[in-house]
């Protein structure tokens, strides 16, 4: 029901995930309007918020949606704001992100930091994802495995950015709480303003027309 009836090529939808139309700055108000019109407390889509910025620090690439669903349920987050707040990670911050992230974990694991970014990051990630799709046909055709791949993957990226991810996606999940907050609160407090008085001018041109309605019946008595 909701796919699109003319299917884009895929070199298109590649790009539109790289680059949306309209450009990134389009879709940040895009989510801006939609996390304002979310039905819940300014709390709890606060929280939602920070779990999916928090899950975005994380190399989970693919599970993303599922982690920041997850955290929301756990600390009673809103849902839909936790899957709205990983497009904070987007093409434009995963590579300050990994960045940050190696390094870190790196140096808190007492590894030596290898500028995981220059040494083929993808390239390892791709070998990783091999060796789970092969090694699974392997094992059901009763050839032997080989788990190199995924073993320099676990080691060189997603150990220490798993560790490294922690401090800067705790930090940068609460400066994102912090500052959603009162911002949900304001734009809640200023829409419940702005209903009641629509309300209340509905109230006044009802009593009007039935002042007017009574007083019309009253000179025809």
């Amino acid at each position: 029901m909701f796919k699109r009836r003319d299917r884009l090529p895929v070199w298109q939808t590649v790009a539109h995930a790289l680059w949306p139309r309209g450009g990134w700055k389009r879709a940040a108000v895009y989510v801006k309007h939609r996390v304002r019109r979310l039905p819940d407390t300014p709390r709890k889509i606060s929280r939602g918020i920070m779990v999916g910025v928090f899950t975005t620090f994380t190399p989970l690439y693919g599970l993303h949606f599922v982690l920041a669903a997850l955290l929301a349920w756990i600390v009673r987050g809103n849902v839909m704001a936790a899957l709205l707040g990983t497009f904070f990670g987007n093409p434009l911050t995963y590579v300050p992100i990994a960045v940050v992230s190696l390094n870190l974990g790196h140096w808190m694991l007492g590894t030596r930091a290898r500028g995981e970014i220059d040494e083929n990051i993808f390239g390892k990630f791709y070998g990783a994802g091999q060796d789970l799709f092969w090694n699974g046909w392997y094992w059901l055709r009763g050839v032997p495995v080989d788990w190199t791949a995924t073993r320099v993957f676990y080691e060189t990226v997603f150990l220490p950015w798993t560790v490294g991810g922690l401090i800067p996606g705790l930090f940068t999940g609460i400066a994102a709480y912090t500052i959603s907050l009162p911002l949900i609160e304001a734009y809640q407090r200023r829409r419940r303003g702005l209903l009641k008085k629509k309300l209340d001018e509905i109230r006044r041109k009802a009593a009007q027309r039935a002042a007017e309605k009574k007083s019309k019946g009253g000179a025809n008595g």
